[in-house]
């Protein structure tokens, strides 16, 4: 199993990235603030705008160490990638699915049941824990989801079938999610999802974890062989990771759904560690990204079961394992992609 390393964050929208030697060099106003050698790094996320010196990259390049920059809001920028890997027979297997677009409805169908039966399970948990707080409606709701997850197993749909049926599922989920908020503080209030830019508190934090999760599956499926930007469920649409984005539908529950919660009703993060722009853009302040940056890295190192392979590996290399469940069963190797499904 691969090892897990960390990923450097860069959350001022001042710094510059430089290479001196093997290492990386952070600086602000022309001021050097850290330096990490390469080797210690398996990627690295930019929330900003000033970039990265072509030696920073060529460095980068060099030691399979992707670069993904990143919007205030949240936003997929672009990304610098490392080394392809893996054997260019799995990319032409993978483009060749991807062209069928009924063999692409049947692999998206992997990555739409996990995201929802995790989302289930947000739900079940959230009943066990909170038995007092669960209403009728959010009885209602879970078991239309329920139902709704029954019944999309036995059948085979088209795309866009398959896109709206998982749209409808997640609706049931996200009418459900004020109940998961603890807080008794107002702002933290959630009605529905908002994107680019998002317009709550709640929407901000969910945001800026999601960007979390598709960096690394970005990385995961580069370290594997496969082509992030050609997907299944998310059509090929230029400057879009649209593999990662499959890949990340399964974690989006479990860990970016929970993940938030956890800030929230931890009160890790509270009401003032936001902005709100002129346009209604909410955005986390300098200060509490850095808090979230923190959680999201001790979060990554905590432990979980993985059902399929039957061992426990840390939460942050679950990208890198169902990358590789994913090649091989693009490659003929299991009958079936098993999605990471939380016990």
């Amino acid at each position: 199993m691969r090892k897990l390393r960390n990923v450097l964050y860069i959350t001022s929208q001042n710094s510059y990235l430089s290479r001196d030697g093997e290492t990386v060099v952070v600086t602000i106003e022309h001021k050097d603030v850290a330096r990490i050698p390469v080797h210690n790094l398996e990627g690295i996320v930019c929330f900003g705008f000033m970039g990265a010196s072509p030696g920073l990259m060529e460095l980068c390049h060099a030691s399979d160490v992707g670069i993904s920059f990143v919007s205030p809001y949240g936003k997929f920028l672009a990304r610098v990638g490392g080394k392809v890997s893996g054997n260019v027979l799995l990319r032409k297997k993978q483009y060749y699915f991807s062209d069928d677009e009924s063999a692409s409805a049947n692999i998206a169908k992997y990555f739409v049941l996990g995201k929802l039966l995790n989302c289930r399970n947000v739900l079940q948990r959230f009943s066990r824990d909170y038995p007092e707080s669960v209403s009728s409606e959010f009885k209602e709701r879970f078991s239309r989801l329920s139902e709704g997850i029954t019944r999309l197993k036995e059948e085979e749909l088209a795309l866009n079938e398959l896109r709206g049926r998982e749209g409808l599922l997640s609706k049931f989920y996200f009418d459900c999610f004020n109940d998961l908020i603890l807080s008794t503080e107002p702002e933290f209030s959630f009605e529905n999802r908002s994107r680019r830019p998002p317009l709550d508190r709640v929407n901000a934090l969910l945001s800026f974890s999601y960007t979390l999760i598709a960096a690394d599956c970005a990385s995961a499926l580069e370290s594997v062989g496969l082509d992030p930007q050609v997907g299944f469920l998310h059509r090929v649409r230029p400057g879009r990771p649209s593999l990662a984005l499959d890949l990340m539908e399964e974690f989006r529950p479990y860990l970016g759904d929970r993940f938030v919660l956890s800030l929230i009703n931890n009160r890790v993060v509270t009401a003032g560690d936001f902005v709100v722009k002129e346009n209604g853009a909410v955005l986390l302040t300098d200060d509490a990204r850095k808090t979230v940056l923190q959680a999201w890295q001790k979060r990554r190192k905590e432990e979980v079961t993985h059902g399929y392979l039957e061992e426990k590996i840390p939460i942050g290399l679950l990208p890198y394992a169902q990358a590789m469940l994913l090649a091989r069963f693009l490659r003929g190797d299991i009958d079936g992609y098993p999605p990471f499904v939380v016990r």
